[in-house]
This record gives C-alpha cells, structure tokens and sequence, in this order.
C-alpha cells in the first residue's frame, strides 16, 4: 500500500493546539510523509469525505466551548443532514487540549470524537485528554499518544517503515523563505510605510482612536490599573454588556532592537516571504515587509518558549555544552529540567537567545516563523455602554508586572504595551474587534440582577450597570471587593451616584483597610483586618444575601 497523505487540522484559541498541530506536522515530514496542516475554519469542510487519514488536534475554550477558528467548521460538522456514513473512508484520532480544573474537561475534543463515530469515520486510537494541571504537563499525554498514533499509522501503511526517517538533530527545510529587497525608490517606500501603518491585525480588526489612557490606582499602590477609552466612531462596531475586545500587542521597541543585534539583522531590511509548500504567506504581514515590523508587531520573542522552540534550535547548534542542554530541553526526559528553566521563572525566548550565544549566532533568518509564534490577541472585557457613551469603547487593564529570580522583572505584553500608549503623541490607533462575551443579562424590566466583581473583575459590570440604569432597570445589587477604599476603589464616584439615585445596591470589602467607614444610601462596608480571597468572599455573601 502506498504512503498516506495526512491531514492535521486544529482549533486552538491560545496557540497551544497550533503547536501541537505543528509538532505532528514535523513528525511526519522526517517521516518523509505528505502532509499538510491547517486551521479547521480554513479547510473546506466537505473535503472530509476524500480525505484518507486526518489528525484533528482540538482545545477546549471557556465553558467547554469551541475555539474561534473552528466555530464554523464545528456548526457544519453537527448538522441533522449529514448522512450518517458519510465519512466511512476516513481514517482518523482525536487530541483534545484542555484543563481538568475546568467542569467541562475537554468538552470539544470528547464530543467531535464522538459524532466522527456517528458519521462513520474509523477511529484508530482513544481520543487523547491532554490536561493543563498534570504534574508533568501536557507532554505528559501527547508524547504517548503520538507514538500509538505513528503505531497505528505503520500497521495501515507499512511502506512507511521501509524508508529511514529524518534524523532528529537535522534541520527540516523552513515552511518559509525570506527575499531581501534592495533599496528603492523614495515614494514607493513611502506606500510602503502606508501600509504598514494600517496592516496590523486580523481583517476584521478597526484601527481605533486612542481617546484617553489615565492610571486609576493611587501613585503609591503596588498595582497599576489604568482606564482606558477608544473612539469607535465609523466602525459600526455594536456591543452590550458581558462582550469582550480584542486586540494584538506589539512588542517592546528595546526588545525588539535587542533581537536585531542578536541575530545581526538589519531592522530597516526590506523582505518577502515565499512558502516552501503549499502554506500560505500569513496574511498579517504586508509584502514587502521590514525587518523591524516583523520582530515588533508579529513574532511573539517575549513568550515563554514551549518544547518545539527547544527542538527546532537544537537542530543549528555547534556548540557541544549548547547542543547537550538543548537537545535534553527537547526531549521527553528533560522537561522537569525546562520547567524549572523556562516556565517557573518565566524565561522569554528573548532571554533564552541571549543564554545560548553561539547557537543564535547560527540561526538562519528563514527558520524565524517556525521558531516563534505570532502573537496571539488579548481578549479585555469591555467597561463602558454604547448607551451613555456613544462610539467609545473603554477597558479597565491592571498593568502585568512581577519578580522571579531573575534579575529583570516579567511583564505582561499586551497590559504593558497598552500602558505604553500615550495619545497626546499623535494620533495613536489600535486595531480592535469585538466578540460576544459569556455573560448574559436578563431582558425583563423587573428581574433584579446580583453582581460580584472584585479588582479590575468589576469591568463588564460598569458596562452592565450603564446600560441597566439607562433602559430603566434599577433592581442591582453589586458586591465589590479590593485591598484599600483609597487606593484601588475603581469607579467609586459612579457607584455612589447610582446608589443615591436608588439604582443600585452596593456591598463593598476593603481587605488592607483596619478602620471601619461609615456610608449613607444603598451602600455597606465590610472591613476586614487580614487578606482574603475576595472573590470567594464576595460570592460567599451574595449567597446570604440572596437568602436574606
């Protein structure tokens, strides 16, 4: 029988079904395999029934929910009109990524390789129940299940065995190709620059305005949070209360300088990318492209690096000390090591060029989209109503900042990025899109609504709260919790004129503060002398309250 050509699809939300999915790809191909690998929503779905062998590699998001690039493929996929056997010439495993602290354990995963079943497909293996709190991670799952994969692969194509595989220390050719561009004329750099400036995100993503950017903690509080407004005028973007922003950070221009001379690039070289196969050119970097927007806006170099970084790197070091401690990073048996390395203390991929001098020395530019991964947006959820403030859009962001035992202290990308952002220097635009959120409000005039938001939790229901009191809705009660009434008590003025306007009821609990304060209106303090789970806490008395 001849070699199967395999498919690899993948629904990821984080990036992390992303790598996976990549990982198979690079198995296969030192397998000498044709193989192709694509997310769900960009494959054409009715293409399954033709398809010889297909690994789908899927997460799990929220409340056992589907992640954003396969929501289509998952609503076609569970239509009543598919005819039951209609996929009975696919062979077929599922790997589900997910977290078991979560009620619906890799809910997605479970429930496609069940209606595979119902459609017909061969299912070779058990479907495999990858879990974010295992001791020894997620590793700990898939390596097993990829080599009874590859197991089961052999008993259905035993041609495959007979060809040597790649050896694992050499390079697979790059999924991509980098052409530098010469100089060119002064005016045609300047379109170029154009679209750079307007080519930053998804196709859907408007560039908004930056309307104001202004800390809301107190100066002398550990944490910074800042409130932060978008002008969304001629967008069209509609949005109620619980939806969520998105949008995709960019690095620190210091980073990415450092990044530049580790590798010896040009930042201000210009490129094209050409694909190796039949990848696609990833649509969010303009062509042609330099250097510096790259590094800045589309290569994630200040995330904490997974396992196939490790690989993939192994493969160009020289070094004898270099290539030891890479390759035991990459492997099965060393990840305890790279835990303590990489993931406790919050090592960057940055940081991890600049420990391995002379393999980064190495490094070949065309390998740089297979080593770092495109920075994934951030989801915020939305603080303002369209209702009292028309085309605005506002978030409420606690700024990312914290030590471990290295000596530079980490920081949230996309937090400190956006505290970066000063809108007296220009016009400042952020390319943003709306997603509906979770939460749901009722509709009925009548129906009283209990929230409990500690922190920077109590965003989506300021939005909540706007648009309630704006459709005459006033039966609220609000539990809100943080360490000091002085010092991160967010929206305090406006909780107070709900209350003595009689819209609101609100409960509040200042953990840090020791002496009891006195309010008039619809409003209690709880003060407590010692730290406290907030959230818990709150949660706790709104149930007593409701039975009250």
């Amino acid at each position: 029988m001849s070699k199967p050509s395999l498919l690899v699809l993948y629904g990821s939300q984080t990036g992390t079904a992303q790598d996976t999915a990549q990982r198979i790809l690079r198995q296969a191909k030192r397998k000498w395999l044709q193989v192709q690998v694509f997310p769900l929503d960009s494959y054409n779905v009715a293409d399954l029934i033709s398809e010889p062998l297909v690994v789908f590699v899927c997460a799990t998001t929220g409340q056992g929910e589907a992640p954003d690039n396969m929501k289509n493929f998952w609503r076609f996929l569970f239509k009543k009109s598919l005819p039951v056997g209609s996929l009975s010439r696919l062979d077929c495993a599922v790997l589900g990524l997910g977290d078991s602290s979560y009620p619906k354990f890799n809910f997605v995963a479970k429930k496609l390789h069940k209606r595979l079943l119902q459609l017909g497909a061969r299912v070779l293996l058990p479907v495999g129940l990858v879990d974010d709190q295992h001791d020894l991670g997620s590793d700990a799952v898939i390596d097993p299940w990829l080599t009874s994969f590859w197991e089961e692969v052999l008993v259905l194509y035993p041609s495959v065995a007979d060809v040597a595989p790649l050896r694992e220390d050499e390079p697979l050719p790059p999924t991509y190709m980098f052409h530098f561009l010469d100089d060119v004329k002064e005016e045609a750099d300047h379109r170029r620059r154009n679209t750079e400036q307007t080519v930053h995100s998804a196709s859907q993503a408007f560039p908004a305005r930056l309307v104001s950017n202004r800390r809301v903690s107190d100066v002398s509080h550990f944490q910074e949070v800042r409130h932060i407004e978008f002008d969304i005028t001629g967008s069209n973007i509609q949005f109620g209360a619980g939806d969520v922003v998105n949008m995709r950070p960019c690095n620190a221009p210091e980073d990415g300088r450092q990044f530049c001379q580790l590798l010896r690039l040009d930042p201000d070289a210009r490129f094209t990318l050409s694909a190796t196969d039949n990848t696609a050119v990833p649509a969010r970097l303009p062509q042609p492209c330099t250097v510096r927007h790259l590094v800045e806006s589309y290569l994630d170099i200040g995330a904490v690096p997974r396992r196939s970084f490790f690989e993939l790197l192994s493969t160009f070091a020289t070094n004898e000390l270099e290539r030891e401690k890479l390759v035991e990073f990459s492997s099965a048996a060393g990840q305890a090591e790279l835990h303590s390395y990489c993931n406790q203390l919050r090592r960057t991929a940055l940081e991890v060029l600049t420990d391995f001098p002379n393999t980064t020395a190495e490094l070949q530019v065309d390998y740089l989209l297979d080593l770092f991964p495109e920075i994934q947006p951030r989801s915020f959820s939305i603080a303002s109503s369209l209702q009292v403030h028309p085309n605005r859009l506002q978030i409420l962001v606690a700024v990312v900042r914290y030590k471990t035992k290295l000596y530079k202290p980490r920081r949230g990308l996309c937090s400190s990025w956006l505290s970066s952002l000063d809108p007296e220097q220009g016009d400042v635009r952020v390319p943003l899109w709306v997603k509906k959120g979770s939460l749901k409000f009722p509709k009925e005039q009548d129906t009283p609504v209990i929230m409990v938001g500690p922190g920077t939790g109590v965003a989506p229901f300021r939005s909540a709260l706007q648009e309630r009191t704006a459709e005459g809705k006033t039966a609220n009660v609000l539990f809100f919790g943080c360490r000091s009434e002085s010092k991160d008590f967010y929206f305090r003025s406006e909780w107070e004129e709900m209350t003595e306007a009689g819209h609101l009821t609100l409960f509040t609990a200042f953990s840090r503060d020791q002496v009891p304060h006195t309010h008039s209106g619809n409003m209690v303090t709880i003060t407590l002398g010692f730290e406290l789970n907030s959230s818990k806490f709150l949660r706790e008395r709104a149930t007593d309250n409701l039975k009250t």
